[in-house]
């Protein structure tokens, strides 16, 4: 883990008071290709990992955002798919969407995590509570964010944030004992 990392106490203690999860989209929740098809039309790889942890968040009562600077009618599917209300698309200013979003919610930005890999996410990554980067972000991103996790964009990362808060946050063991385990399982 990064030295600028924080300990694991400092993680706990930062994700535990998250109300508002906030999420860019390419090189966060994509792998941060940009895929086209002989029509022009945008493709993306969604990690059905990262959207099951926003849905948890979202079940948890922690309210989940996309917060984009891209036209994206494909983030704005994939939010409504898991339940999202916060979809912002062709944002040019995310520090003010962000601020807009808690400030409606009636939050902090002590409150507010962001997870972003570049630099229009600097902003917002250093007004908040938690700010995260995915392992494979820019340097300056990673230099500057409060947790670096371990799995890249698009492949895990988000969902370590995600199980990261609803660790903090006392959640996860009544989310794991709501789930089923296999009878006549063997070791």
């Amino acid at each position: 883990m990064p030295a600028h990392a924080p300990q694991p106490d400092d993680l706990h203690a930062r994700a535990a008071r998250i109300r508002l999860a906030c999420f860019d989209v390419d090189g966060t929740l994509t792998d941060g290709r940009l895929l086209f098809d002989t029509e022009g039309r945008e493709l993306k790889a969604f990690h059905v990992h990262d959207g099951q942890g926003l849905v948890l968040l979202r079940k948890s009562g922690i309210t989940v955002a996309f917060v984009t600077a891209r036209v994206s009618t494909i983030a704005q599917q994939r939010g409504a798919e898991l339940g999202l209300t916060e979809v912002h698309t062709a944002v040019p200013d995310k520090l003010a969407c962000v601020r807009d979003i808690a400030q409606r919610h009636g939050l902090s930005l002590d409150e507010v995590s962001f997870m972003g890999d570049d630099f229009p996410d600097l902003a917002p990554m250093a007004q908040v509570g938690l700010s995260v980067a995915p392992a494979d972000a820019h340097a300056w991103t990673r230099e500057r964010a409060h947790w670096v996790t371990h799995a890249e964009a698009g492949r895990g990362a988000a969902r370590e944030l995600c199980d990261a808060i609803l660790t903090a946050q006392g959640r996860l063991d009544a989310l794991l004992g709501g789930a089923s385990a296999p009878t006549g399982r063997q070791s």
